[in-house]
């Protein structure tokens, strides 16, 4: 690697102005979960092929690949052993080949997933390096010594950091009589950054998937790779708590941002390719260093401020576990921040779900029969029109809701059957029905169950009579995409016609439009815990302001009333006020608008034209 940073950093390219990747509607595939050719219950890189049409039917233009590289699986394929092949439950190199080519003839791009902060405990580099002390790998991951030994003869960890799903972050090697560290599970040991041979092979492993023909990565757990000098104790750790020492001693290091400079310079900046990062415990300030549009790093970022306003933070059992109802006020304060913080500064990304978070109907929304399909419809509307690359999750687009099984030993999930034998089995702490409750609301397995693609035996995912994976939610019958197909009023169709608009005569509004929250006269913006409502206006670098679009979203099963100075206002001075997009239709599919009364989980977007 150059020492010639200076040079090497002006010829990074800026990402302000128009970008093929803010324009995009990426669509994130879980492998394992999505469809299975060959009848193994497992879901795999063919599968995927075969259904590149109904993607492209969609209107998504970038698929997300969750890890496919080798790997024993522990953590569903983030713990790998070879970034050089692909796992054998998933198929061949030549399987991903075959899905790259068609996806790209179809007009579709492929985002890798990049686990760079950690391997698999079965990876050579870390058999080598747990091999002996001496061994040029050792310096690979990060060991320490213990901090002396407990009164029974037992090593003492070198800190108390606790790992991210509980007890501690370290494992004690018996063979070198060192520990080494684990954020994650024990089998995932993290890599040491702070060594340029780990930075060097991976920054070379990932200009061989570049030329490969890859259109980029999203990059795991990427804000934990710089450790914090001196390893201190985490003050905040209560292990009975399941907290994780990421967000208070961990995230967002003194050396991340050089070694992505590094990383970009090395790598990404010398082709065409699409780039986000997977940041917990980050802030927009923090972001506009990660994607400032000068900033020379990464494109966006997945931030998770959003994604813990149910966490009870006074709950006993801690973290995403302990459970409170929502509030809308505080979801739109975070969402509002982070729009309008990184707007002409850095680029953001739209997220309502991923493969470690429930299904947002039922989360944020409706998952009752009567409602489903329009809280679907009305949670897409919200946040497809925001500023920001969106990120559809697979079954989003049908609408797919939690799963409920009865039995811990029907979950497949590391992280909810840990919960559950800490809480339950080894401590007693939880009945089972209270333990179970937890892991309805919260298991990452909500998002994990295979996608239902029609209504025969195990939704189509696998042939009949072969068990898969992981249970099929129950409700496949009802809710599957061949039935969606069939019902032009279906959550699919409303999510093909959001990627409709993104890409057609509401481009620069919905993709570059400035972001500003609205007041209703009713109720204060900050203060209205039943309707979030904004317009984006404009388009890129503030261009034509002439032109506006009002957001309305109702998030509740009741009708209200809600009346916007800003439409009376347009009216009366002469402008265009048109009716765009709505999840209430009439019998010919035509929206319907009810003018102040918003319908239970009603999304509407009004065009203003000066």
């Amino acid at each position: 690697m150059s020492s010639e940073t200076t040079t090497e950093e002006r010829a990074v390219p800026s990402y302000a102005g128009r970008q093929w990747w803010k324009e995009a509607v990426v669509y994130q595939v879980y492998p394992r979960s999505f469809n299975d050719s060959n009848g193994d219950g497992i879901g795999d890189l063919p599968g995927i092929t075969e259904k590149i049409p109904y993607l492209a039917k969609l209107g998504i233009n970038v698929i997300w690949l969750s890890p496919v590289f080798d790997s024993p699986n522990v953590d569903n394929g983030y713990d790998i052993s070879d970034y050089f092949d692909i796992m054998s439950d998933f198929g061949t190199m030549e399987d991903f080949d075959e899905l790259l080519a068609t996806a790209h003839e179809h007009g579709i791009k492929i985002l890798m997933d990049l686990v760079a902060n950690h391997t698999s405990d079965q990876h050579p580099w870390f058999v080598q390096s747990r091999s002996s002390k001496d061994n040029p790998y050792r310096d690979y991951y990060m060991w320490k010594d213990p901090n002396g030994f407990d009164e029974n003869g037992s090593p003492i960890p070198p800190n108390n950091w606790a790992s991210e799903f509980g007890g501690s972050a370290w494992e004690w090697d018996e063979g070198t009589q060192q520990f080494y560290l684990h954020i994650f599970f024990k089998e995932q040991p993290d890599l040491n950054w702070a060594n340029p041979k780990v930075r060097e092979d991976l920054y070379a492993m990932v200009r061989w998937w570049l030329d490969k023909g890859v259109d980029g990565f999203r990059l795991d757990a990427i804000n934990i790779i710089s450790k914090p000098e001196g390893f201190p104790d985490d003050p905040s750790t209560d292990f009975e708590k399941h907290t994780s020492s990421i967000p208070f001693v961990i995230a967002n290091g003194t050396m991340v941002h050089p070694w992505m400079k590094e990383l970009n310079r090395e790598a990404f900046s010398k082709y065409d390719v699409m780039t986000v990062g997977e940041t917990s415990a980050t802030s927009p300030e923090d972001a506009k260093l990660w994607a400032g549009y000068d900033a020379g790093e990464l494109q966006m970022l997945f931030h998770f401020d959003h994604m813990g306003v149910d966490n009870d933070p006074e709950g006993s059992l801690g973290g995403k576990w302990s459970y409170a109802p929502y509030k809308l006020t505080e979801l739109k304060r975070i969402l509002n921040e982070w729009q309008t913080k990184l707007e002409g500064k850095a680029w953001g990304s739209l997220y309502w779900n991923n493969h470690d978070q429930p299904r947002v109907v039922s989360r944020f929304g409706n998952d009752s029969p009567e409602f489903r399909v329009l809280s679907a419809k009305q949670l897409a509307t919200t946040l497809h029109f925001m500023q920001g690359t969106p990120y559809i999750y697979q079954g989003e687009e049908l609408g797919m809701t939690n799963v409920r099984f009865e039995s811990i030993d029907d979950y497949r999930d590391g992280d909810s059957i840990r919960f559950y034998e800490d809480m339950h089995v080894d401590h007693q702490r939880l009945s089972h029905e209270d333990a179970m409750r937890a892991i309805y609301i919260k298991g990452r397995d909500n998002a994990r169950t295979p996608m239902q693609w029609d209504g025969s035996a195990n939704g189509g995912f696998t042939n009949e009579g072969v068990e898969p994976w992981l249970k099929v939610n129950p409700n496949y019958p009802q809710i599957n995409a061949q039935a969606a197909l069939d019902d032009q009023d279906s959550v699919f169709y409303h999510y093909q016609e959001l990627a409709k608009l993104r890409r057609g005569e509401l481009k620069d509004l919905m993709v570059y439009g400035s972001f500003t929250p609205v007041d209703s006269v009713e109720a204060p913006h900050s203060e209205d815990e039943a309707v979030y409502a904004y317009t984006r206006t404009g388009g890129p670098d503030g261009t034509d302001a002439t032109q506006s679009l009002l957001v309305v979203s109702n998030f509740t099963s009741e009708s209200v009333e809600r009346t916007f100075s800003l439409l009376d206002d347009a009216r009366a001075a002469g402008a265009s006020v048109e009716l765009v997009h709505s999840n209430y239709r009439d019998d010919t599919g035509t929206p319907t608008d009810a003018g102040t009364t918003l319908r239970p989980y009603e999304a509407k977007v009004y065009r203003i034209v000066q």
